[in-house]
C-alpha cells in the first residue's frame, strides 16, 4: 500500500502519540487489575500493533513479554481471516502451543481497532492472573506432566462478538477457577485497557487521517530498524558459543544440555539453538513464542537498550532451533515453568558474547525467576489466601562496577516484591526475614564482586498451609568473567516449628507447612568480574565493613588481612597492593 507523503514532524507526533497510548493502556491495566501479582508486582504487558500484527509500542513490566503480543495477534489474524473480525471483538488466548502462548496462567487479550470501517491497528495485552485452574493453586505448578494438569485453555476465542460477551466463556471461568472474582476483575481490567488504547488510536485518526497514520506507522517501523541495523554493525562480528543446564524438569529428571551458535554479521544477527535438549518430560518445556521474546531482550540489551521497542528493531534477527526442542515444545508436554529455559535460553546468548562486550554485558546473574506459590488459610479470617510471586536476587558483576544486589532476573524486568506490609496484611504468613545473602563461601568474588541474592523467610500463621518452590540454577550456578568466581545456588530451607531443618532444595512442589514453620528463601549471589587480586585493598577493607563479606573471605580471596575492631589491613600473598 501506498501512502500520502507526510511532514516529518507530523511523523513524529504521531510516534509519539502511539508510544503514549501504550503507555496509558500500561497505567490503566494495572489501576483497575485485582491481583497483586499486577497491580504490585506489574506481571504483564500491553501495547498496540499493526493491522499486520506488527509491534508497534509495548509497556513491559515483565521483559520476557516482549515480542508475545505480536504472536498473539498474527494467531488472531491466521484463526479470523478476511471480514470475519469486527468491531468490538475481543480474543482470548493464552494456548501456549499458538502463537503468543507462554504459560496457561499469562491471558492474552486482543482487540482489533477499526476506524470507519477500516482495520487499522489493534490493541493487545498479556497478564499473569493469579488463577487459571488446573491441579494446583496457583496454576502454575511444577510436577506436572501434561498441559491438561495445567488449568484452562483459551485458544483463540471470541470473548466478546461485536461488543456482546460471551457468557458461556465467563461462566467456564468462574467455575474452574479457585479465586473466580480475582481472575474475572483482571480480565475486565485488561478489557479497560484494550478499549483505552482503541479510543486513543481512534482519536489519532479524527486528528491527522488515517493514511497519516499508516505512514507514520511504517516510518516507525522502518526507523527501528534503521536503529538496530547501525548499532549492529557497531558488534564484534564471528561466531560465538556456549553452552549450559537445565537444572530439572521438576519431576526428578536432567539435567538438560542447552547450547547455542550466535553469528554475528553487518546484516544479520542469528541466534542458533540446534542440538539443545528435546521437550521434557515435565514443565520446563518453553514455547517458540517464549524462545522468541527471550532472544529479542538479549538482542535489544546489546544493541540499543534505550530504544523504543517496535517490530522493526527486530528486522535483522533470526532465530534457529530444532521442532520439539525443550525451547520450542509442542503439544500436549507440561510449560507451566517455562519461564526457567527461556531464561536458559538468554543467558547462552548472553554468556557467548559477554567476554567480548564487555561494555554492555556482565557476568552471569541468578538468572531464576524463583518462583513461590504459598497457599493456606488466613489466621484472622479463616478465608482461602493465595501468595503468587517471584523472587529477587543478585545480578553479575560488570567490567567496571559491582553485581546489583536484590533485584529481579532479566526476564522479569521491572518488576516488584508483594511488599512485607502488604503479605502480612492479606496472607496467612509473617516476614521473619528479608535481608541481603551474605553467606562467606566466597560466591562472586572479583575485582568487581557478583551482586548478593536475599534471604525472605515466611512463617505460617496457620495449620495447612502449602508451598511450591521453583528455583533454577540451584545446581549449575552464575559464571564468572575474566577470573571472577562463580555466584551460589538458589536454594530453600524448612525451619520446622519443632526445631527440624529440611533442605535444601531447589524444586518442591507442596512442601507442607503447618503454624509456627518458616520457609526460608535463599537466591544466589551474581557471578563475579576479573581478578580478585586487583580488587583495591581499601575497596576490600570497605566490603567488610559493610558486610558484604566476611574477614575470612577478604584473607582468603582478596589476600588482605582486616582487624574487625580498626578496620586497620595488611597485604598477604601474591597482592603487590
Amino acid at each position: 500500500m501506498t501512502h500520502q507523503k507526510v511532514d516529518p514532524f507530523t511523523l513524529e507526533i504521531v510516534k509519539d502519540s502511539l508510544l503514549s497510548a501504550g503507555d496509558e493502556m500500561f497505567v490503566a491495566l494495572a489501576r483497575t487489575s485485582m491481583s497483586p501479582i499486577i497491580y504490585e508486582v506489574l506481571d504483564y504487558a500491553s501495547g498496540l500493533t499493526d493491522a499486520e500484527g506488527n509491534l508497534l509500542t509495548q509497556g513491559n513490566g515483565v521483559t520476557g513479554f516482549i515480542g508475545m503480543l505480536t504472536f498473539m495477534v498474527k494467531e488472531t489474524l491466521k484463526k479470523y481471516p478476511g471480514d470475519q473480525l469486527h468491531e468490538g471483538d475481543i480474543i482470548i488466548i493464552n494456548d501456549p502451543y499458538q502463537g503468543g502462548g507462554s504459560h496457561l496462567s499469562d491471558v492474552g487479550l486482543v482487540m482489533p481497532i477499526f476506524y470507519e470501517g477500516k482495520l487499522v491497528a489493534f490493541s493487545a495485552n498479556k497478564a499473569h492472573w493469579t488463577e487459571v485452574g488446573g491441579k494446583d493453586p496457583g496454576s502454575f505448578t511444577n510436577d506436572s506432566i501434561s498441559i491438561f494438569q495445567e488449568g484452562l485453555q483459551f485458544s483463540c476465542i471470541k470473548l466478546y462478538n461485536k461488543g456482546i460477551i460471551n457468557d458461556g466463556i465467563v461462566e467456564i471461568i468462574r467455575s474452574n477457577v479457585r479465586f473466580p472474582e480475582l481472575s474475572l476483575g483482571d480480565m475486565y481490567a485488561q478489557v479497560a485497557a484494550l478499549k483505552t488504547g482503541e479510543r486513543r488510536v481512534k482519536e489519532l485518526c479524527e486528528k491527522h487521517s488515517v493514511d497519516t497514520i499508516l505512514a507514520s506507522i511504517t516510518y516507525h517501523l522502518d526507523h527501528g530498524e534503521a536503529i538496530s541495523r547501525q548499532e549492529l554493525k557497531k558488534l564484534p562480528k564471528g561466531e560465538f558459543y556456549a553452552e549450559d543446564f537445565i537444572d530439572t524438569d521438576g519431576i526428578g529428571n536432567g539435567p538438560f544440555p542447552i547450547k547455542v551458535k550466535v553469528t554475528i554479521t553487518d546484516e544479520a544477527f542469528i541466534c542458533d539453538f540446534r542440538g539443545s535438549s528435546p521437550q521434557v518430560p515435565g514443565p520446563m518445556n518453553c514455547s517458540y513464542t517464549g524462545l522468541a521474546s527471550a532472544v529479542r531482550a538479549i538482542f535489544l540489551a546489546i544493541t540499543n537498550p534505550a530504544q523504543d521497542v517496535n517490530d522493526g528493531v527486530f528486522r535483522p534477527l533470526e532465530i534457529i532451533v530444532d521442532p520439539k526442542s525443550i525451547m520450542s515444545a509442542e503439544r500436549p508436554v507440561p510449560v507451566s515453568n517455562y519461564f526457567e529455559t527461556l531464561l536458559g535460553s538468554l543467558d547462552l546468548v548472553w554468556k557467548a558474547l559477554a567476554p567480548h562486550l564487555p561494555e554492555r554485558l556482565n557476568a552471569g546473574q541468578f538468572l531464576s525467576v524463583c518462583a513461590v506459590t504459598l497457599s493456606g488459610t488466613h489466621q484472622d479470617t479463616d478465608e482461602p489466601f493465595l501468595i503468587v510471586e517471584p523472587s529477587v536476587g543478585g545480578w553479575g558483576a560488570g567490567a567496571n562496577q559491582d553485581g546489583a544486589s536484590g533485584q529481579f532476573c532479566f526476564a522479569d524486568g521491572e518488576t516488584y516484591n508483594v511488599p512485607v506490609e502488604v503479605a502480612e496484611t492479606r496472607y496467612g504468613v509473617m516476614l521473619d526475614e528479608y535481608a541481603l545473602r551474605t553467606e562467606g563461601n566466597g560466591a562472586g568474588v572479583g575485582e568487581f564482586m557478583g551482586g548478593k541474592g536475599v534471604i525472605r523467610s515466611y512463617r505460617a500463621m496457620t495449620d495447612q498451609q502449602a508451598v511450591t518452590v521453583t528455583f533454577g540454577r540451584n545446581k549449575f550456578l552464575p559464571w564468572g568473567v575474566d577470573g571472577g568466581a562463580q555466584g551460589s545456588p538458589n536454594e530453600f530451607y524448612v525451619k520446622k516449628a519443632n526445631g527440624e531443618v529440611d533442605g535444601p532444595y531447589g524444586v518442591y512442589p507442596r512442601y507442607p507447612l503447618n503454624k509456627g514453620d518458616v520457609v526460608q528463601l535463599m537466591t544466589g549471589t551474581g557471578g563475579g568480574y576479573g581478578d580478585p587480586l586487583n580488587r583495591p585493598a581499601q575497596q576490600v577493607v570497605q566490603d567488610v565493613k559493610d558486610g558484604y563479606i566476611t574477614a575470612a573471605e577478604a584473607a582468603r580471596y582478596y589476600q588482605v588481612n582486616v582487624d574487625e575492631q580498626t578496620f586497620t589491613y595488611e597485604i598477604t600473598g601474591q597482592r603487590t597492593e
